[in-house]
Parts: structure tokens; C-alpha cells; sequence
């Protein structure tokens, strides 16, 4: 996948949790994981379009790691919201699969980046 869809892929990711966020019940609770959710989840986006402009290999890999942490905080944060039943599982499954996804790419293009470095 290209810098340029991947861009896309992270930004419609993070329109998606924005929308799940504001059907979240205006509770203590809820108004917590929204705000950690969908700050995590818009960081996704962000800190990836800036890793795209990385000045080197080591702030690209750098720079992916945050994107990592992002993502993996974004599922913990989802995964809250079906436990805690603030949530429903079925409704939040493709978010979540597309979380998962784009993660998995996230940690195999840092793995990527590593080996050229190195190489």
C-alpha cells in the first residue's frame, strides 16, 4: 500500500472513531474513553503523515513507533468500551478489524524500515 492510501486509509479510520465517540453515552465514564479515544485514534493519522515526511530511516522508524503505540492505544480503548458494555461488540467489530489491520502494517513496514537500515 502507498504513503498516499495509507494517509487516506488513517484519516477515514480516525472519521469513524469521531462518529462512535459522539453516540457514546455523556457519562463521567464515557466522556474518559471518548477523550482518550479519539485522541489516540486522530493521532494514528497525524503522526503517520509525519513519518511520511521523516528526514532519515531512523526518524521514519522513529516516528512509526508512535503511530503504533497509537493504534495498539486505540484498540485498548475500544476493547474498554465493549467490556465495560458502554459499547456493543457488533458494533464496533469493522472498527476495531480496521485497527487491527492497519496496525499489523503499521508494525510490518517499522520491521521493513529496520532491515533496509541495516542493511
Amino acid at each position: 500500500m502507498n504513503a498516499a492510501i495509507f494517509k487516506k486509509r488513517t484519516k477515514a479510520y480516525a472519521l469513524r472513531v469521531m462518529h462512535v465517540v459522539e453516540s457514546l453515552p455523556d457519562t463521567r465514564t464515557g466522556r474518559v474513553i471518548s477523550n482518550q479515544l479519539l485522541r489516540c485514534s486522530t493521532s494514528v493519522g497525524a503522526n503517520y503523515r509525519a513519518a511520511a515526511r521523516a528526514k532519515s530511516q531512523a526518524d521514519f522508524i522513529s516516528k512509526m513507533g508512535t503511530v503504533e503505540e497509537e493504534s495498539d492505544e486505540s484498540l485498548y480503548w475500544m476493547e474498554l468500551l465493549i467490556e465495560s458494555g458502554l459499547a456493543e461488540r457488533e458494533c464496533l467489530a469493522d472498527l476495531v478489524a480496521e485497527g487491527n489491520e492497519i496496525l499489523a502494517m503499521v508494525v510490518s513496514s517499522i520491521r521493513t524500515a529496520r532491515v533496509r537500515r541495516n542493511e
